[in-house]
């Protein structure tokens, strides 16, 4: 079953058109998708190509679920973050200060991986 994201998509015009992964661009009439189903430019869909004499067309069309990451799920809320941000900005700041005294601070490595976990929860989509 093929797959792509929609292109464009209007309920009231009643059509739209589905770019695939494999480049080809498909007609989309709105009957052939669910009952209920918002479809927005970008939407991932699975789908199945018929042919007509004006080109491929879309049918049964089913919008494919954004998957949520593992990483996502076990994501600190934004307000678990800020007093973690601001403790790493005391941090850093008093690293600076060290740095433009000519020598390196003490406790690098815990900065680091400071870092690199604030860096883990940010970076998940």
């Amino acid at each position: 079953m093929p797959t792509g994201k929609v292109k464009f998509f209007d309920e009231k015009k009643g059509f739209g058109f589905i770019s695939g992964d494999d480049g080809q661009e498909v007609y989309l009439p709105a009957h052939s998708v669910p009952i209920g189903a918002r479809l927005r430019p970008g939407t991932r869909v699975d789908y199945i190509v018929g042919e007509t004499r004006r080109g491929p067309i879309a049918m049964h069309v089913t919008p494919i679920e954004k998957q949520v990451s593992l990483a996502a799920a076990n994501r600190r809320s934004p307000e678990d973050m800020v007093p973690i941000v601001e403790d790493l900005i005391k941090i850093l700041d008093s690293a600076s200060t060290t740095l433009r005294r000519g020598r390196y601070p003490n406790g690098g490595p815990r900065i680091a991986q400071a870092l690199r976990t604030l860096a883990e929860d940010f970076d998940v989509e």
